[in-house]
């Protein structure tokens, strides 16, 4: 009796023993950082004795933000957004683009100010934060990727066919399972053919070189740019100013909603800091490239405004294709099927951008350990991450050949505002401590420990400020969550010392940052609540994997590491 007592009381404190010490290595792992090494200090490292190769200039990285940024939605949000706001949309251009513009500026930093390998947002909370906030930021980020790709696939499948079927020989003779999807079967599961052949082109493109996706990515978004100021031009001739009266017919608040619809237009910026290791001249082309495709996009956008509400007042702008109709109404059909040109070349190069940035997102985790090594290999000839592209190519193909993932488009958005968000909080942090001092004082980490609070705060006020507005609450309790969260970034101006880094730095840190996280946040409470119900599930089903996986297999210092770079040939580039 005494022994199985005894026993009983050993198997206890066994497992007592082997529970703390998983959760010990758990807090311990997850709590780790990767350190960042100085301009002079960052070498490069070689992974299976072959890297990426910097082929892409400024021009390229330009055109690889405006690639992303503006797809088919210039030609149908400006107009769906007008019915609401009116002529005033012009403003809800302007405010998300100027809320862009401080989210660009926090990126330009820390582009410049990293060294010149993948990861992007991930890398940055990686080194500013700890290991397992960066994997949830990858996972927030990989979701609307694979969710995007896949639905940007269908609707460019359903463009291709409406184009067809502009020809008689077509016309009414191609079924929907090709093209345009099946009727839902189950209430998800929608065949179409052509959409995993469109991602098949593009990722066997993407696997031959950055060379060769980089052309196929100017030539479209070339081809785009032009058609959008083509049909500015053309458009501009039809403009009745009348229609732009009144100007914000249904108050500043729609114009302000209409702000936090069109910000999502814009997202695609932040896809050029992805590109660093293929960069020519990262640490001064990053922060332009990401600057200058933003601003590009801002222009186009309103420009596109003036005209669409220029042309027909804004309350006959139709809901599935504004401007097509707006030019028709005015006897120019010529100029739709130009417009449905440019939707076509504009969702490749969306959809081209987001596989390419995936597979590099992949890249540096396989390299960190985060994911199997499988997902670190470069091909030695082509200098690209085949199996990290082939397997986004996989996700992406499944999803839009089976699935009417257009239904999940109301829980996308979570990862760019997650990760903008953090970013923001990245570049104030970095400016409290350089993270290549050997020691950390413990009055350091108590400052650092309120500096984080502050920033938390400011988040939870963007949320309360944000739920407030979307129902229709107190005015003052949205005043109240401005004060606290104006106090909140005020401590963080007045405790915290900060150090002006190497590179392009982002003005009035914290200040900037500080309006970013607010404002992110604030949009991240507009969104549906099954956007939020998909945040904290895959929050917690990612923790479960790294506690499994993740916390065994990282390797934070690999990036510390010598990476071999592979620089265009002067026979490469003719």
């Amino acid at each position: 009796m005494w022994n199985e007592k005894s026993g009983s009381r050993d198997y206890q404190s066994s497992s007592s023993s082997i529970s703390r010490s998983f959760f010990s290595h758990f807090c311990s792992s997850a709590l780790r950082t990767k350190a960042l090494p100085s301009p002079s200090e960052a070498s490069v490292r070689a992974v299976n004795g072959d890297g990426l190769i910097r082929r892409l200039g400024l021009f390229d990285l330009i055109l690889l933000g405006v690639g992303a940024s503006i797809g088919a939605g210039i030609f149908v949000v400006t107009g769906t957004v007008a019915r609401d706001a009116g002529p005033g949309v012009i403003f809800s251009f302007i405010l998300a683009g100027a809320s862009c513009f401080l989210n660009a500026l926090c990126y330009a930093e820390l582009a410049s100010r990293f060294p010149a390998v993948v990861g992007g947002a991930y890398l940055y909370t990686y080194t500013a934060f700890n290991e397992l906030t960066a994997f949830l930021v990858f996972a927030q980020l990989m979701i609307d990727y694979h969710i995007g790709a896949a639905s940007i696939a269908r609707s460019l499948a359903s463009y291709a066919v409406a184009i067809l079927e502009l020809f008689p020989l077509f016309k009414d003779n191609i079924p929907n399972w090709i093209g345009h999807g099946t009727e839902d079967f189950l209430g998800a599961i929608s065949i179409n053919v052509l959409a995993p052949i469109i991602l098949a082109l593009l990722t066997i493109v993407l696997c031959r070189g950055v060379g060769e996706s980089s052309v196929l990515n100017s030539v479209m978004t070339i081809t785009k740019v032009v058609i959008v100021l083509f049909v500015i031009l053309v458009g501009a001739f039809e403009v009745d100013v009348s229609n732009w009266s009144p100007f914000a017919p249904n108050g500043f608040k729609a114009v302000l909603t209409g702000a936090t619809v069109v910000f999502f237009a814009y997202v695609g910026f932040d896809a050029v800091a992805n590109s660093a290791e293929e960069s020519k001249r990262p640490q001064r082309d990053l922060p332009l490239g990401i600057m200058g495709s933003l601003l590009i996009c801002v222009a186009l956008y309103i420009a596109v405004c003036l005209v669409i509400t220029g042309m027909v007042p804004y309350l006959s702008l139709g809901e599935e294709a504004p401007l097509v109709e707006a030019f028709i109404s005015k006897g120019l059909k010529y100029v739709s099927v130009l417009i449905s040109i440019g939707a076509v070349a504009g969702l490749t190069t969306t959809l081209l951008v987001g596989l390419y940035v995936q597979s590099r997102l992949y890249l540096g985790l396989g390299r960190d350990g985060l994911l199997p090594s499988i997902f670190a290999r470069v091909h030695p000839v082509r200098h690209t991450p085949v199996q990290s592209q082939v397997w986004v190519g996989i996700v992406a193909s499944v999803l839009a050949g089976l699935f009417n993932v257009h239904v999940l488009s109301h829980i996308l958005s979570v990862g760019s505002l997650t990760g903008y968000s953090v970013v923001a909080a990245c570049v104030v942090t970095l400016r409290w401590k350089d993270k290549t001092a050997s020691e950390v004082s413990k009055n350091w980490t108590s400052n650092w420990r309120e500096g984080v609070l502050c920033l938390i705060i400011i988040a939870c006020c963007g949320f309360a400020a944000g739920i407030v507005y979307r129902y229709s609450y107190s005015f003052i309790f949205l005043v109240v969550a401005v004060i606290v969260a104006t106090f909140a970034a005020g401590s963080l101006y007045i405790r915290q010392v900060y150090v002006d880094p190497p590179g392009f730095s982002c003005p009035w840190v914290p200040i900037v940052p500080a309006i970013c996280i607010f404002f992110n946040i604030f949009l991240f409470a507009q969104l549906h609540y099954e956007a939020w119900v998909r945040f904290v599930v895959l929050s917690i089903l990612m923790v479960g994997i790294y506690a499994f996986y993740g916390q065994y297999h990282a390797n934070p210092a690999s990036s510390n590491e010598t990476i071999i770079y592979h620089r265009v040939t002067a026979e490469e580039t003719h």
